[in-house]
């Protein structure tokens, strides 16, 4: 079982777009994944419209040790694809959790249970909040590889010194094993001079960490979590469809995600596909 985190400091630049279609993807090829919302504002959970009610297993519950993974992960829409959902509670954690010794490791522990279970996935892929508190620093422990979206404008590298040097920090200190597994530039747009110059300037620093494959301003990718739904339930033909599926193949190749996905077997279970949320799209969802 490997652990992504998909993580940025800065608000509105992908994080939540990018970890619900890259898993959605990646489940699509045939691995078992699960999604972790460890955004207070919920926005995963309230896009795939499985945000918990407060008496319920949550990712809060089970970071104050009250519930396991087993008990907070909830099927999705897509086969092979598995959520553990978040409410508002977790607003509360950061104080909650700042005195708790070895409060940095709580969901790195609970991740190792979950890798010797029956249930473990082939990935577990970390929504993180735009902030470096306590539930960023859980999950930079707890994983293996992290990925950094940024938006194709001005500001993109605006706190990346910041992101990197606690990046390496978490390296020197808590877990030597993490590696960045690359930069991701989405709301791309190819007629912006901007958006072409924010790219070459990501290359110039970061090279080939810098995956090839930009995430464009698409309509239908903002549309699709009112929806309730993946960009491959509401538009599977559509430009942004493919441009998740390259990435998650060009991610699964620097993972290392060797594993055939055929030797391991589907959910039994599998959730109907979800009816349309009432919220409308989050902000980070931006369209056309």
């Amino acid at each position: 079982m490997k652990v992504l985190a998909i993580i940025n400091q800065k608000g509105g630049v992908g994080k939540t777009t990018s970890c619900a279609n890259l898993g959605a993807a990646l489940a699509l090829q045939g691995h078992q994944v699960l999604l972790v919302d460890l955004d207070p504002q919920a926005h995963l959970s309230i896009s795939f419209d499985r945000m918990p009610e407060p008496d319920e297993p949550s990712v809060y519950t089970m970071l104050t040790g009250e519930h396991g993974f087993e008990d907070v992960m909830q099927p999705t829409g897509t086969d092979g694809l598995w959520i553990a959902p978040t409410n508002l509670d977790l607003t509360g954690a950061e104080s909650e959790l700042a005195n708790e010794i070895g409060r940095e490791g709580l969901l790195r522990t609970a991740l190792q249970k979950l890798a010797r279970s029956e249930q473990a996935p082939d990935l577990v892929i970390l929504d993180c909040p735009p902030s470096l508190g306590t539930l960023s620093l859980n999950a930079l422990v707890a994983s293996d590889f992290v990925v950094i979206p940024l938006q194709a404008e001005f500001f993109a590298l605006q706190g990346m010194a910041q992101l990197l040097d606690v990046l390496e920090r978490v390296k020197q200190r808590l877990n030597p094993s993490i590696e960045l597994a690359g930069v991701l530039v989405g709301l791309f747009s190819q007629q912006r001079n901007l958006s072409r110059e924010v790219v070459q300037e990501l290359t110039h620093h970061f090279g080939d960490l810098v995956f090839p494959i930009q995430v464009r301003v698409n309509v239908r990718l903002a549309e699709a979590p009112s929806h309730g739904q993946t960009i491959f339930e509401y538009a599977p033909d559509s430009s942004a469809a493919d441009q998740f599926r390259e990435l998650a193949s060009e991610l699964a190749t620097r993972m290392e995600l060797t594993q055939d996905p055929a030797a391991k077997a589907a959910p039994e279970t599998q959730a109907p596909t979800p009816a349309p949320a009432t919220a409308p799209p989050m902000q980070e969802h931006e369209a056309e």
